[in-house]
């Protein structure tokens, strides 16, 4: 197979993506220099210019993988749910299950917004997640809530679940969090008095 067959190429990206990923949870962005993940992929440095811009562009096609592979299992893990509440709960658990990945917390919570900026991690969540977790909002509360407040307990319960993860790799027990995540989205329906 040629060096320069589409399969080719794109062997090539995934491994830059795979060997920068691995040294940016092992050194950090700011520690990781380009010439240790041309090495570590077994690339030249053109190789690595002609897939992406600079080391900023690289570390944004780590953190997109990254996301994708979180919606992805958030998507299994909802899919067989009997009710909205179902998947909503399901869906928390496959993401702190998802963000226990070995670095992701690190590389998407902690060094994508402080690389990438806020508003482009924010902008990368809302291609691969928020969405789905919009859409679980919605269905579970109804008719009787505005879009604008659906977006609002969105944004809230996507950090709530981003906090859980901190204090789970802090050494907060996950099973104490999913109770809390569980609490928060019953607490959305307001029970009769």
């Amino acid at each position: 197979m040629a060096r320069n067959s589409k399969e080719g190429t794109e062997a090539t990206r995934l491994a830059l993506i795979s060997a920068a990923r691995q040294l940016f949870v092992e050194k950090g962005y700011a520690d990781t220099a380009t010439p240790d993940i041309v090495a570590a992929a077994g690339v030249t440095r053109g190789a690595l210019y002609h897939h992406f811009e600079d080391k900023k562009a690289l570390f944004r096609a780590v953190i997109e993988r990254e996301a994708m592979a979180v919606a992805s299992d958030i998507d299994r893990g909802a899919a067989s749910a009997a009710t909205p509440r179902d998947a909503l709960i399901s869906g928390a658990s496959a993401y702190l299950a998802a963000m226990a990945v070995e670095g992701r917390a690190r590389l998407m919570l902690l060094e994508a917004p402080a690389v990438l900026g806020v508003e482009r991690t924010a902008e990368i969540d809302r291609d691969n997640g928020e969405d789905r977790l919009r859409e679980g909002v919605s269905d579970y509360l109804g008719a009787a809530v505005s879009a604008d407040e659906v977006r609002a307990l969105t944004t809230l319960l996507s950090s709530a679940f981003d906090r859980a993860v901190l204090e789970i790799e802090r050494g907060g027990n996950p099973s104490l969090y999913e109770a809390a995540i569980a609490r928060l989205i019953d607490g959305l329906i307001p029970r009769s008095r």
